[in-house]
């Protein structure tokens, strides 16, 4: 039978039924073998062997963190202060139990200051003037330390104010860190729940004796399970020194990764430990409130430089399960159909002989007519 191709009307009434023809173009065939070749490296070794795709997966957590800084540094003379204790009430803000804390390195202090009238400090550009009329009574002080009074101080030629006085001198900082905090410790104890699967882990081995912490300090091949940070190895894993950061502070993040295989044994998920430097400078106030015999109050005021500490916690918890798998198994084959419709579409329209291959591929088929019958009636009798 020759083959042929039809049209016939309405077309949408028609039904079509696959027909598997052989070609011998070798170009479709490579090229053919070659996308089945990538779509089988793609599923198998992309997605099941590097994504996992045949597990399911908890990427939300719920996460527990609690830190506690130790150590302790004394400050000698300096200036018009005395030799001085810290600790951690003093050192560390808050003192422990938060995913954020700031460790004091260096300080300004102003201590003695009293409500009253004395002139801005010169270092403020809004607090300059060469003239009353330069300060305007009642208007703040931009980025200043009080209220303008409208007088103009003619000796450092700086707006009068009311404020907390004596002002503070931002150029009184020392040049060495007052506080020696690198060998300080921090412990974080982290855990996590990923309740899709129940499953629950800490960066701590629960199994460990109560005194191993108090004298272990964190190694990703010796001690995994120590949460113990000595703060000049952490400045050291952020690609910085702790001299160079406890000038004048900043801010490093601590990110603790769980990447949890349950296929595998428990003991396969552990945490792992990333420290970045975010910012080179961080300083906040604080003050000292207290009152003397004749009820006058007064303050010491602190301008405290020092290290940022943010904890941030991921995770996520893979295990095997059926749906993932046959969804994927459904996309890779689905991929392979597509790949057969690809090349059927470069046979039929880009092809130098689309039309023989137009005919070959498609061909209508018609039911035999029936034989006619015949008349009884003129049927000849020998």
């Amino acid at each position: 039978m020759e083959a042929v191709c039809t049209k016939s009307f309405p077309p949408f009434l028609d039904y079509k039924t696959e027909k598997y023809v052989l070609t011998k173009n070798r170009k479709i065939g490579v090229f053919h073998r070659l996308l089945q070749l990538g779509v089988l490296i793609y599923v198998i070794g992309w997605v099941f062997i590097v994504k996992k795709g045949y597990q399911e997966s908890d990427k939300d957590p719920h996460i527990s963190v609690i830190t506690k800084m130790k150590g302790a540094s004394i400050t000698k003379n300096f200036k018009d202060l005395q030799e001085r204790l810290w600790d951690v009430a003093d050192f560390v803000k808050p003192a422990q139990g938060e995913n954020v804390l700031f460790l004091v390195t260096n300080f300004i202090s102003t201590p003695g200051q009293i409500l009253g009238l004395c002139p801005e400090s010169p270092t403020i550009l809004d607090g300059r003037c060469t003239e009353d009329l330069n300060c305007t009574e009642g208007e703040p002080v931009i980025s200043g330390n009080g209220i303008k009074t409208g007088k103009c101080n003619t000796t450092q030629f700086t707006c009068e104010i009311y404020g907390w006085c004596p002002v503070e001198n931002p150029g009184l900082i020392p040049e060495k860190p007052l506080l020696e905090a690198e060998n300080f410790t921090l412990l974080i104890k982290n855990d996590v729940y990923f309740s899709k699967f129940n499953f629950s882990r800490s960066n701590t081995n629960k199994t460990l004796e109560q005194t191993y912490l108090r004298s272990c300090t964190y190694d990703p091949v010796t001690s995994p399970y120590c949460p113990v940070f000595k703060v000049s190895e952490m400045m050291k894993q952020a690609g910085h020194t702790f001299t160079e950061l406890s000038f004048l502070g900043g801010v490093v993040g601590i990110d603790i990764m769980w990447n949890c295989d349950l296929d595998q044994s428990d003991s396969t998920c552990k945490p792992q430990y990333l420290f970045r430097l975010q910012d080179r400078k961080n300083n906040f106030r604080t003050a000292t409130y207290y009152w003397d015999r004749e009820n006058r109050e007064y303050r010491d005021l602190l301008k405290l430089y020092g290290i940022r500490l943010e904890i941030s916690v991921t995770g996520e918890a893979r295990k095997f399960a059926l749906i993932p798998t046959f969804i994927n198994l459904g996309i890779g084959c689905a991929f392979l159909g597509a790949i057969t419709l690809l090349c059927d579409l470069i046979l039929l329209y880009l092809n130098s002989r689309a039309d023989f291959y137009w005919d070959c591929k498609y061909e209508e088929a018609k039911p035999p007519k029936k034989p006619e019958a015949t008349d009884p009636t003129t049927t000849n009798m020998d």
